[in-house]
């Protein structure tokens, strides 16, 4: 589909189309291909446009210089941004004109060396919207997030880098919550940015140019008589302070920070000056999720080892999957719960490195082990695992 889409681009080019032929094609083919962002890129002779696709950029054409600033124009256009402003970042949702077919895009551009750059990120209108069951979850997380979010109180922290699907997890949570008590629970979002409208519920952007910041919404929203809180991130102590005292008076709070690791969100946690009494009194889970690429459904294949035994499976790439040989992403997962020697380990304040070891001692799966698990099932491969996780034992 990519090559076709390129040689589209070449005939558009070779034609002398105008630069909103151009954006529009551009636009729609990410759309069918399931991409997640589209790079326009200036480089040395032209404009590199690619594709992200189940998280790895692919190359899909390049524009002469000519087309550079022109494409990034139309973009701006489509997005209400200023166009002569081209020494200034800018942010805005695309309108279009046909080509989005009800999707959500988002453009960002971004002053270079060489002209600008732009990326649309791309939530599909037919994007899934899946539960908690539907998410790929280890069975382990799944019933230990389902039994936290059946509670009144307390925090169920997430970690990961970007994109890898923290966001997608709340949502799915936030609907299993819906599903089972519609009108019964209030539930409040604080988001940077609302990455997508969810009926039932109320949902705040940040804006710290005006003053919204993550600290001033949540004090806010803790007045407006909520019982679920979601922060999409904890970035300071009073945040995270506050946070933990919400999540002692009543209140259910979804969160995600950067802590590297489930046992690593007890610890940071603890760094960022939450008491910790109160993080052992009010932490439900501690999640930490990556996602690695699906080996494809419709190529993959089962290999054997030299001595016969079964080797890990390979997809050697189909029409299906655009000869990548994946299709669509799996979470990689491990999650935490205070057991008696957690409880006192955090309650002495012990690092990453302890907690993870008494976790281990109390039979915790971390996430090379899940990995491992979902490789032997023909998930993934061995090579995407290394990717996903880096080496063995580094956690995030």
């Amino acid at each position: 589909m990519l090559g076709i889409l390129a040689r589209r681009l070449e005939e558009l080019i070779r034609t002398e189309e105008p630069p909103s032929v151009l954006v529009s094609i551009c636009l729609a083919g990410a759309i069918t291909a399931g991409a997640s962002d589209v790079h326009f890129e200036p480089v040395e002779g032209g404009i590199y446009v690619r594709f992200r696709l189940d998280g790895v950029l692919h190359g899909v054409a390049k524009l002469p210089p000519g087309l550079a600033a022109p494409v990034v124009a139309r973009l701006k256009v489509l997005s209400g941004l200023a166009t002569y402003r081209t020494d200034v970042p800018q942010d805005g949702r695309v309108h279009g004109d046909g080509f989005a077919s009800g999707a959500d895009l988002r453009l960002s551009t971004y002053p270079t060396v060489r002209g600008e750059k732009a990326v649309v990120r791309i939530h599909g209108a037919d994007a899934s919207d899946p539960d908690l069951a539907g998410l790929g979850l280890s069975r382990v997380a799944r019933e230990a997030l389902e039994a936290a979010l059946s509670r009144r109180d307390g925090l169920i922290v997430l970690t990961g880098p970007a994109g890898s699907g923290k966001t997608t997890t709340i949502y799915a949570a936030i609907r299993h919550m819906l599903a089972r008590d519609p009108v019964g629970r209030q539930i409040v979002t604080i988001e940077d940015p609302v990455e997508r409208l969810l009926p039932g519920i109320t949902q705040t952007e940040v804006q710290p140019a005006l003053g919204l910041t993550w600290e001033r919404c949540l004090r806010s929203i803790l007045r407006q008589d909520p019982e679920v809180v979601v922060v999409g991130e904890v970035r300071d102590r009073e945040t995270a302070a506050l946070a933990g005292q919400a999540a002692l008076s009543g209140h259910l709070v979804l969160t995600t920070l950067h802590a590297g690791s489930a046992a690593g969100i007890f610890a940071r946690l603890v760094e960022m000056g939450v008491e910790p009494h109160v993080v052992t009194s009010t932490v439900r889970v501690a999640l930490a999720q990556r996602l690695a690429r699906r080996l494809c459904r419709e190529c993959r294949r089962a290999t054997a080892g030299p001595d016969g035994a079964p080797g890990p499976w390979t997809a050697p790439g189909c029409p299906a999957c655009w000869q990548t040989g994946f299709r669509g992403r799996i979470p990689v997962d491990e999650v935490l719960t205070l057991t008696r020697r957690m409880r006192e380990a955090v309650l002495a304040s012990a690092d990453t490195t302890e907690l993870r070891e008494r976790a281990r001692e109390d039979g915790f799966a971390d996430l090379s082990a899940r990995g491992e698990e979902l490789v032997a099932a023909g998930e993934t491969s061995p090579e995407e695992l290394a990717r996903v996780l880096g080496r063995a034992g580094d956690g995030f």
